[in-house]
């Protein structure tokens, strides 16, 4: 079903950019330098949000021409572009981000066409449907897992292996004791906070469709 895979919902929306000639810098642009500044990590505002497996936004100057057979067109105006994979579904993940999150929402979203603001959350819901466009791809490994079930599983995936990798040649007496502390450590474990076992990139900021 487009939109839905197994437990987890694709969300794709793309907004317009208002495109105003006397605003400097540009509208666009200005989404840019916000996004530049938003932390990563478990510091993120989608890492804050409940329920995001993943999510990017990109600054969509237009598309690209690749060819024949394709026919060259052009998009009538910039555009943000917003994906996430997300557990539950649509309206219940926008909420959680109007709730957690509203002033990145705004700061970001207060440069396209039209947008209400995420204090109404009615307002908001309506505007981001709007924007939707079907989603048939997704990201995300797992699809009738929660994000907390995933982070659970990388985080033990990750000591499994650190185990292995430290008790190479160990001998067999040893080694049981030594795996059934293990256990009982990682079952002790608290469960994982979303972006913490992220890996840490760098922000792109100066490319086309960024």
């Amino acid at each position: 079903m487009p939109n839905q895979n197994g437990t987890v919902y694709g969300l794709t929306i793309l907004s317009p950019i208002i495109d105003d000639e006397r605003a400097t810098p540009s509208h666009d642009l200005k989404i840019r330098e916000y996004l530049a500044t938003l932390p990563t990590g478990e510091e993120s505002p989608f890492a804050i949000a409940p329920g995001t497996h993943l999510a990017r936004l990109v600054v969509m100057d237009d598309v690209i021409y690749v060819g024949a057979p394709s026919c060259e067109e052009h998009l009538r105006s910039k555009y943000l572009v917003f994906e996430s994979n997300c557990d539950s579904d649509m309206e219940s993940y926008l909420r959680g981000l109007a709730a957690s999150v509203p002033q990145h929402l705004d700061a970001i979203w207060s440069h396209c066409v039209g947008y209400p603001g995420a204090a109404n959350v009615q307002a908001f819901l309506d505007y981001m449907t709007s924007c939707q466009i079907e989603t048939t791809f997704f990201f995300a490994a797992v699809n009738n897992k929660s994000v907390t079930e995933t982070l659970t599983a990388l985080q033990t995936q990750r000591a499994v292996a650190d185990f292995i990798a430290c008790h190479q040649g160990m001998k067999s007496e040893q080694l049981q004791k030594e795996f059934a502390e293990f256990m009982r450590m990682l079952k002790a474990a608290p469960v994982p906070r979303p972006g913490g076992q992220a890996p840490r990139r760098d922000i792109k900021t100066g490319g086309r469709n960024e």
